[in-house]
């Protein structure tokens, strides 16, 4: 295989490693926010909090931790007839089919960042990548001063506790993009299964 493709998939599979690591340890974060749930709601007055932290939590953990279960080949999958194929025939109908998962991951890259460009307050007449683009040249030029005259109005979740969205809608983009740099990867490592190669 060329070196540039050796290159990116050790880059993704590292980065990826390291974020699956980090997002394994947010079950326990999740498992302290519900212990604490259990506790206001028994004892104290119910916390409103709670509950929406642990969905965020959750989406974090299932989305940052996606791509390193693939990269793994962790995920779950139909086994008729599967795992009685040779390495090299499950190689080209993987390779084949990645084409379908990067497809849906495209399409939702697509529409997490404009969800996400919606939560920090995107203007109705200025496109997503436009958005971001002088979000990011704001902030080049006057930090977070500058970033904030980008910012229109920020979306708000419409539950008594109105937690801003953007952080969530952040991570959930970051771990749809770093699934689709996986599924790249693994497509990668396929052709490579395919030619005879380790990669």
């Amino acid at each position: 295989m060329p070196r540039a493709i050796v290159a990116y998939v050790k880059a993704v599979e590292a980065v990826n490693y390291r974020m699956g690591r980090m997002a394994m340890y947010l079950i326990f974060v999740l498992m302290a926010i519900l212990l604490w749930s259990s506790i206001s709601k028994t004892f104290f007055n119910p916390a409103q909090w709670t509950l929406e932290t642990a969905q965020f939590v959750m989406v974090a953990y299932y989305l940052l931790g996606g791509p390193y279960s693939m990269q793994l080949n962790s995920h779950v999958r139909m086994d008729l007839v599967y795992g009685s194929w040779s390495i090299k025939t499950k190689a080209w109908v993987d390779a084949f089919t990645i084409f379908g998962l990067i497809f849906y991951l495209v399409i939702l890259l697509q529409g997490a960042l404009g969800s996400t460009a919606y939560s920090l307050g995107q203007p109705y007449n200025v496109g997503t990548f436009e958005f971001f683009g002088q979000l990011i040249s704001g902030f080049a030029s006057g930090g977070i001063e500058g970033a904030k005259e980008v910012l229109g109005f920020m979306e708000r979740s419409a539950t008594a506790w109105r937690p801003f969205l953007w952080p969530i809608k952040t991570i959930a983009t970051l771990g749809i993009f770093l699934m689709l740099l996986q599924a790249i990867a693994v497509f990668f490592k396929d052709i490579a299964t395919i030619r005879g190669e380790e990669l």
